[in-house]
């Protein structure tokens, strides 16, 4: 049997192998807003600011999916749409979007972090991350302070 795309890694580096799950632009800004805005119908992730394609958003989402980032299931009070999760796997990224956000912060004079994120991410990163985690795993976005973001 033929192995896939995704089952062949050029080499056994942990960087590459995170690179080829969620190393472009769209997917770490769907995590993003999966755990920041409590989007999950596929409606709501083209309401981002970054204004994803919906081909772009269909080939991410599928992606995430095969990769066990996020589960995709049938809405039950809608049976025309679906409902997109994180799994344990894609929870376990929060501390990884977390220090994106550190850095970006810390990078970019320009950036829209609210200062109070910014303070708590400085003071106790794991804590902040156990809440945020905590948020997510019950559907709540993990902070209202974020939706004043615009990143």
């Amino acid at each position: 049997m033929a192995k896939s795309k995704s089952d062949h890694r050029s080499s056994g580096c942990p960087i590459a192998f995170t690179l080829d799950i969620i190393g472009d632009k769209w997917s770490l800004l769907i995590i993003r807003d999966m755990i920041f805005k409590g989007r999950r119908y596929f409606g709501e992730f083209l309401e981002a600011n970054e204004k994803i394609a919906t081909n772009i958003l269909t080939d991410r989402l599928k992606k995430l999916e095969d990769s066990g980032i996020v589960t995709k299931t049938q809405d039950p009070d809608h049976q025309k749409k679906y409902i997109y999760e994180l799994t344990p796997k894609g929870v376990g990224l929060i501390p990884v979007i977390l220090e994106v956000i550190l850095w970006g912060t810390k990078n970019d004079p320009s950036t829209t972090t609210p200062k109070e994120l910014f303070r708590r991410l400085n003071k106790d990163k794991s804590k902040f991350a156990q809440e945020i985690i905590e948020a997510v795993k019950s559907h709540q976005p993990a902070l209202n302070c974020l939706s004043s973001m615009k990143c």
